[in-house]
């Protein structure tokens, strides 16, 4: 991917969104890039995470701040091909929300902890072990490389209370087929 090429985030119903993102095999100067340019979008969207598919590209990468301050660069994490290794704790209800759903919120239901394997840019190994925030954006985002969507993981309640914003996204989106 060209260094200059501008991303934009990816909205649902979009179907690039329901993609598996394919493994990274190529770690160069354009991973770099890719992840550069995927951490000004997730700032300048106000998000604390983004994987790859959100911006329309097939990658199994995700950029994650959990502070959401571009100025905290130390808190910034780059993983490609993450896989979750191990879950651990009790699963926890908290709110969440997602930059391809703007300004929807449920509650999602995940455990407290996880152990997550993958690489960084150079395709060195990484081995977390993720507690709290952190664990929770993580299994977020490795959700979007599955295709998996903040609606798939939404309470029958939630998909009631949020219908309408959900069905102006539907339509928002065949306004620009």
């Amino acid at each position: 991917m060209p260094a200059d090429l501008e991303l934009n985030l990816t909205l649902y119903p979009s179907p690039l969104l329901r993609r598996v993102a394919p493994v990274v095999k190529t770690f160069d100067e354009s991973l770099k890039n890719t992840a550069a340019n995927m951490l000004e979008v997730m700032y300048k969207s106000g998000g604390v995470g983004l994987a790859a598919p959100q911006v329309g590209l097939g990658l199994r990468l995700l950029v994650i701040n959990e502070t959401g301050d571009r100025e905290k660069t130390e808190e910034e994490l780059i993983l490609v091909n993450p896989t979750i290794t191990g879950r651990k704790g009790e699963n926890t209800l908290h709110e969440e929300g997602c930059l391809s759903f703007p300004d929807i919120y449920a509650e999602v239901s995940r455990p407290d902890a996880c152990t997550v394997k993958a690489q960084d840019v150079t395709g060195a190994a990484l081995n977390l072990e993720l507690t709290g925030f952190l664990s929770r954006i993580v299994q977020h985002e490795l959700d979007h490389l599955e295709g998996i969507l903040l609606v798939d993981r939404m309470s029958a309640g939630d998909k009631l209370r949020n219908r309408a914003a959900l069905q102006d996204l539907v339509d928002t989106y065949k306004q620009g087929l």
